[in-house]
């Protein structure tokens, strides 16, 4: 039996279903931004996409948290810094009471300090606002399938930040396999199972084995919260070399 009291050879199939489900239904999306003309422009820029669904729009970190409560959208797209609740403490509480729910940090802001905070939190995306429309586009896609995104940029700075605090690596005896280590970190770097699976040389089957050991392991539910968790702690850092290094197109 599996993590999830699942069989084994069931698992592909509930995996696969999910999957499907997902396909199936649009994205429901949170917008939060204190600058109206910003948000009122990205909102209908997304609200062009066909698998997208706009469930609202705010300018404070507390009605995103509100909002939350009510409609328990998919992606919730949030600014950095404004006014009255940090984005950081909204990240949390939404986090706490919707872990479903994953929030997107959009913003200028680079201080490394802040954006361990706001991943420790739960975010589980980080672009700048110098990201063109369609890294934002596959960014909203790729997190509503589970996946981690850091911009580059973001991503440089996270790993000197670890460098110079002198990360300390995860106990393989009592946490993790070297396995489920190397399945984390890249999971970390935002790889998709499939991308995950090429480099590991093992089936996508696998990856997702490993993902639920981790789950069990580390205590959390998805591999959000686990990248969080192990940011957090101090386990890993983050490795953004092979990152798409396409040139934007069309700036936010």
């Amino acid at each position: 039996m599996t993590p999830l009291g699942l069989p084994q050879r069931l698992i592909g199939v509930y995996t696969s279903s999910v999957e499907r489900d997902l396909k199936m239904r649009k994205t429901t999306i949170l917008l939060a931004n204190d600058q109206n003309v910003i948000r009122q422009s990205l909102r209908r820029r997304l609200e062009s996409e066909a698998d997208f669904e706009m469930v609202g729009d705010v300018g404070n970190a507390l009605d995103a948290v509100r909002l939350a409560d009510e409609f328990k959208p998919d992606i919730i797209i949030m600014e950095a810094r404004m006014p009255g609740l940090s984005s950081a403490e909204a990240t949390k509480q939404i986090k706490a009471r919707h872990p479903q729910s994953a929030v997107l940090i959009l913003t200028m802001d680079e201080d490394e300090e802040y954006i361990i905070e706001l991943m420790a939190a739960g975010a589980a995306g980080y672009l700048l606002k110098t990201a063109d429309i369609e890294e934002l586009l596959q960014a909203i896609r790729s997190m509503r399938t589970g996946e981690l995104v850091i911009s580059r940029t973001v991503g440089q700075k996270l790993v000197k930040h670890m460098a110079r605090t002198q990360a300390v690596a995860v106990d393989y005896g009592q946490h993790l396999t070297p396995r489920e280590f190397d399945v984390l970190k890249l999971t970390a770097r935002g790889l998709s199972n499939e991308k995950i699976a090429d480099q590991l040389g093992i089936g996508t089957r696998t990856v997702r084995q490993h993902l639920m050991n981790i789950y069990a392991k580390m205590g959390v539910s998805s591999r959000m919260e686990a990248v969080s968790k192990a940011l957090r702690e101090g386990w890993i850092g983050l490795d953004t070399e092979e990152r798409n290094k396409e040139a934007p197109k069309r700036r936010l």
